[in-house]
């Protein structure tokens, strides 16, 4: 069975040999992995590893520095580089609009172009990946969190208050710009992309961040015209959100969102077995907890989550971290986050 026949199956929600492997990770994760495998073919490792879904994006423009260890990318999303051993890891700061006073400030701010982007490397790598029998998956866009980053977190709580029209003129921004970056990375593909991502973090460790009513009305409309875009072309959509977001799985469902990621196990509510009473109406991702399992955990107890997600979840769920791989995780216990023989 290809890899890309495991996810077409998961998405059917039929038996499969064993679930689809995917595998996200922070490029300093890599550079440590790098290290404890001798190489630096990130090629060789996912097939070695057996990962069924293989990811690509747009060339984005390079972030400038402002001085000071600020950097702004071109949304305006400001951080520094925090140094590790393996490398440099983002801490977000105020965005570049956390002092607008007016919409008009929102409207004047100097916006990326879809042209602003690179596409040129999508249709051979996406070749490449189909021409191996994998799953392509495709971008980053983001509807919510990022204008919440360009806001500053504290200032979009109380515009969704004050201020909604701010609000939802950034996320219909956002929204617009990735439906016409996807549209341009599916013509570009030839249209054999099988996965299009959307991010917006909308729960925290402990339930959701905003209320229902504050999802349905900020979230959920562009959650939906992207969903909706993403089916056009006939593929399918991934909405990540980290934390616990167990009281708005019912409404993901009805917008039409196929496969749920990360199933991040903060809470019992999002535990597999809790999950489990939606797995005929959608397909969910992740499940390997990178916050308190894989930094410490041997390869039984590893191997032991893999199965008991498998085990509830059954042929909807594809196996992969509850986030990017961090830093902190032991590259053998990356490696023993996948493999088939524990799960049959």
């Amino acid at each position: 069975m290809t890899g890309r026949e495991r996810l077409q199956r998961a998405l059917k929600r039929q038996k499969t040999d064993r679930p689809p492997y995917d595998f996200w990770s922070e490029q300093v994760t890599l550079e440590r992995l790098f290290g404890y495998l001798k190489h630096r073919d990130l090629e060789a490792f996912l097939d070695d590893m057996g990962i069924d879904i293989r990811g690509v994006d747009a060339v984005a423009p390079v972030e400038v520095s402002l001085g000071g260890g600020i950097y702004q990318n071109y949304w305006g999303e400001r951080y520094k580089y925090r140094e590790l051993q393996w490398g440099k890891m983002r801490d977000d700061l105020p965005g570049a609009l956390s002092e607008a006073k007016t919409l008009e400030d929102f409207k004047n701010f100097p916006w990326p172009r879809n042209d602003d982007f690179d596409y040129s490397h999508v249709k051979p790598q996406c070749e490449r990946i189909r021409g191996k029998g994998f799953a392509v998956r495709y971008g980053s866009a983001d509807i919510w969190q990022r204008p919440t980053l360009v806001r500053g977190m504290e200032n979009a709580m109380v515009d969704m208050y004050d201020n909604p029209e701010w609000m939802h003129y950034m996320s219909r921004l956002f929204t617009d710009f990735y439906k016409e970056e996807y549209r341009r990375a599916w013509e570009e593909s030839g249209g054999i992309i099988d996965l299009f991502v959307i991010y917006s973090d909308v729960g925290s460790q402990r339930g959701p961040l905003i209320s229902l009513d504050m999802f349905r009305e900020f979230v959920a409309p562009y959650l939906r015209d992207m969903v909706e875009t993403i089916h056009r072309f006939g593929a399918k959509a991934l909405f990540h959100s980290c934390g616990d977001i167990s009281s708005f799985i019912p409404e993901i469902i009805k917008i039409g969102v196929d496969i749920l990621d990360p199933i991040q196990p903060v809470t019992p509510n999002m535990l597999p077995d809790n999950l489990a009473r939606y797995k005929d109406s959608i397909c969910f991702h992740g499940g390997m907890d990178v916050q308190n399992l894989l930094p410490r955990a041997s390869k039984e107890e590893i191997h032991a989550a893999a199965r008991r997600c498998w085990e509830a979840l059954g042929p909807a769920f594809i196996l992969g971290p509850t986030h990017f791989f961090q830093p902190d995780i032991p590259p053998e216990n990356i490696v023993a986050v996948y493999g088939s023989s524990f799960l049959t």
